[in-house]
């Protein structure tokens, strides 16, 4: 069995507004991420817990650097270890030798990363947002993906900011006008990719600031809403105060998101999973 304790979209920093409107509530971002740290801490004990990226509400490489090591520095009270993974707004004033040290990384290499726990390989995926152009993976990556799922034997678990899923974007309240900005644009490869591979048994995802959930070519595909986002239609405003747990074990796999807006998923393993 193993245990993920995921949060995703922090946004630490300043007042943030979309379409005139208050949507984030960035002013909560440090209460709100040391409630899912208690919470990790002293009742779900995972074996891990997840950042799915944009821990920041960019503004200045200062502000940038203090408050996402204020973030590490409240994450690490969960008591569990914790991955993260780099979202949009993260990499807009740090670079990846910055937030690889701030994840205890050596400065030098990727964004992307896979490791092995409790039986089960996980693939942090980076995806890269052109501002207001597309998102993207680089073929790097893509080829250094293939390697790594015919390497393994395990059943793998997916990781990524942004989504590889086809989801209908219409209500969304930040990308139903710019749907190109919240989809991968080589998600047809990557879920090729998953899928060829008869190994990738989830993939999870943030960004979209909504809870979603895709079965695509016998694969789930869970986006997680953020932790911060405004549940009501503008200020003073209540947070969703998101947060998932996914229990992973040998028959099935369980997806219990938490906050304003819960919901959950049971999911029973592919017949093709290699460790079934």
């Amino acid at each position: 069995m193993l245990t993920l304790g995921i949060v995703t979209d922090l946004h630490f920093g300043p007042a943030a507004t979309f379409g005139g409107r208050l949507r984030k509530l960035t002013h909560r971002a440090a209460e709100l991420t040391q409630a899912f740290a208690a919470r990790m801490r002293d009742e779900v004990r995972p074996d891990l817990c997840v950042n799915l990226g944009d821990a920041l509400e960019d503004e200045s490489p200062e502000l940038d650097g203090e408050r996402y090591a204020e973030c590490m520095r409240l994450l690490a009270g969960s008591a569990a270890p914790v991955v993260n993974l780099a979202g949009n707004h993260d990499v807009v004033h740090l670079d990846a030798s910055h937030l690889r040290s701030a994840w205890g990384l050596a400065p030098e290499g990727p964004l992307y990363r896979s490791f092995d726990m409790n039986g089960v390989h996980l693939v942090c995926l980076y995806t890269h947002e052109a501002k207001d152009v597309d998102v993207s993976i680089d073929e790097s990556q893509l080829a250094w993906l293939t390697a790594d799922l015919a390497a393994t034997e395990l059943p793998t678990v997916v990781l990524m900011h942004h989504s590889a899923s086809e989801q209908d974007l219409r209500q969304n309240r930040w990308f139903s006008r710019a749907p190109q900005l919240a989809l991968v644009k080589q998600r047809k490869t990557l879920r090729g990719l998953f899928e060829a591979s008869a190994k990738v048994a989830l993939v999870v995802n943030g960004h979209l600031h909504w809870n979603h959930f895709d079965l695509i070519g016998g694969i789930p595909y869970v986006t997680v809403q953020s932790l911060i986002e405004n549940v009501d239609d503008d200020a003073p405003g209540t947070p969703a105060a998101a947060s998932a747990v996914v229990r992973f074990g040998p028959r099935r796999i369980t997806i219990d998101v938490t906050g304003a807006h819960p919901c959950r998923y049971q999911l029973e393993r592919r017949a093709t999973d290699p460790r079934r």
